[in-house]
């Protein structure tokens, strides 16, 4: 930990980190559950939601000069028309809202800390906004049995639920990516998990 470095960009700053933050990404993503296979072509894209926000923030490790962690949130109300709709759908102020995006973290840097780190940063963003009352995140669903599972794969339901959130079957997007074994992108189904604030 003690070779770590961590840097904390907001709104029009974000951008300044888009290179390193677009392969660490299409790296962590790649494996189970979301099995992603990315390009940086469309990472550039999806950074620019967060880089348009002007109360967006990325929160990201580094180690040696390379970014080995990072971190995201944004106001729901700039989120994309997919991520905000089951909460506009349930009757949910999304102005009140704020979603967590990603937690990443290369394979070295897991079991120390790093993923309650980037839980205290994102809600303490959230409350120094002074409008949020709600936190929220979503994740992929995949079934139990799907081929390209690990053997040793463990869910994080667990240390979400330590954090004091509460899975939401009622509120379900959808959003289209191509995992490593298809030959196209595909429509895939997350729940969102839940936390006053």
């Amino acid at each position: 930990m003690e070779t770590l470095t961590f840097i904390r960009k907001t709104g029009a700053d974000i951008q300044a980190l888009s290179d390193d933050f677009a392969l660490l990404r299409i790296q962590v993503f790649r494996e189970f559950p979301y099995l992603y296979d990315g390009t940086v072509a469309y990472e550039k894209e999806y950074i620019k939601t967060y880089s348009s926000a002007a109360e967006a923030m990325l929160f990201a490790v580094y180690d040696a000069g390379k970014m080995v962690g990072a971190t995201t949130c944004i106001p729901l109300l700039n989120e994309t028309a997919e991520v905000q709709a089951p909460f506009l759908q349930a009757g949910y102020n999304i102005e009140e809202i704020c979603y967590f995006g990603e937690s990443l973290l290369l394979p070295d840097y897991r079991g120390r800390g790093l993923g309650h780190r980037f839980f205290d940063e994102r809600e303490a963003h959230a409350r120094r906004s002074g409008h949020y009352r709600l936190t929220t995140f979503c994740a992929v669903n995949r079934e139990a049995d799907h081929p390209l599972r690990p053997a040793d794969y463990r869910p994080n339901d667990d240390f979400w639920r330590k954090r004091g959130y509460e899975k939401n079957p009622a509120l379900v997007c959808r959003m289209t990516w191509q995992d490593v074994q298809e030959e196209a992108p595909g429509s895939k189904e997350l729940t969102f998990w839940t936390k006053p604030l």
